[in-house]
């Protein structure tokens, strides 16, 4: 059977149940896997744990989630554009894992690397270092930090082919590559899907081993966040 599958919902059947945990990769609202995230709020299932560099916006990234209240617990680095997640985490009805921007990056490269745990001085004295194991090394405090393993990781690549060798674009670079490497099953969701040998080797970021499932999605929404504009100058 090929990898690729005829919509997100397909490319999804079978693997999903409550209380897994997934991976969104993106930065903002750049490099979203926004149909796939749509398909995993139609599937119904709930309890989930989410890592994330953020919670999207309203309406739109995780935050679809979060108002479907599928989301039971968040490990990410940023909430500020999203009122439904910071409506939850005050009532109570989502945890959230506050986690330095750096060290999640690192605790999902070291998921995908087979590294169970690491040691950073990010967070040290802080309330992020809280019920951590701390170690002096050269004289220095650093915390331990453990590597994330998804049960299934959800990215957005610009290019891809058929046997899942990918290609991000620009700020989609952040988190969708360690993302993709970390997850028990990948699934991709690719805006130009290409015959295999179409991509320069040299340019592939994501190998095709890492990537169990593929959804074309060539129509893909392009969001703004935030837009700023200045006069135009005559």
């Amino acid at each position: 059977m090929g990898k690729v599958f005829p919509t997100a919902a397909a490319a999804l059947d079978g693997l999903l149940r409550d209380g897994q945990m997934i991976m969104a990769g993106g930065f903002g609202i750049c490099g979203l896997p926004d149909e796939l995230i749509e398909a995993v709020r139609d599937s119904g299932v709930r309890d989930l744990t989410t890592v994330s560099n953020n919670a999207g916006i309203d309406g739109v990234g995780l935050s679809i989630l979060l108002s479907s209240r599928q989301i039971k617990r968040m490990i990410i680095s940023y909430v500020g554009e999203s009122k439904v997640c910071a409506e939850q985490y005050a009532k109570g009805e989502v945890t959230i894992d506050f986690t330095p921007q750096g060290t999640l990056a690192e605790r999902c490269r070291a998921g995908g690397a087979g590294i169970p745990a690491f040691y950073t001085r990010t967070g040290v004295n802080t309330l992020v270092s809280e019920g951590k194991e701390e170690r002096e090394f050269g004289g220095e405090a650093y915390i331990m930090e453990t590597g994330l393993v998804a049960d299934i990781s959800l990215v957005h690549a610009w290019k891809g082919d058929m046997e899942g060798n990918l290609v991000f674009r620009k700020s989609a670079r952040n988190f969708n590559p360690v993302m993709a490497a970390a997850g028990k099953i990948t699934i991709a969701q690719v805006e130009h899907l290409v015959q295999p040998g179409e991509i320069d080797p040299d340019h592939i970021h994501t190998p095709g081993i890492y990537v169990q499932r593929i959804v074309h999605v060539p129509e893909h929404v392009k969001r703004i966040e935030k837009r700023t504009t200045r006069p135009r100058i005559a």
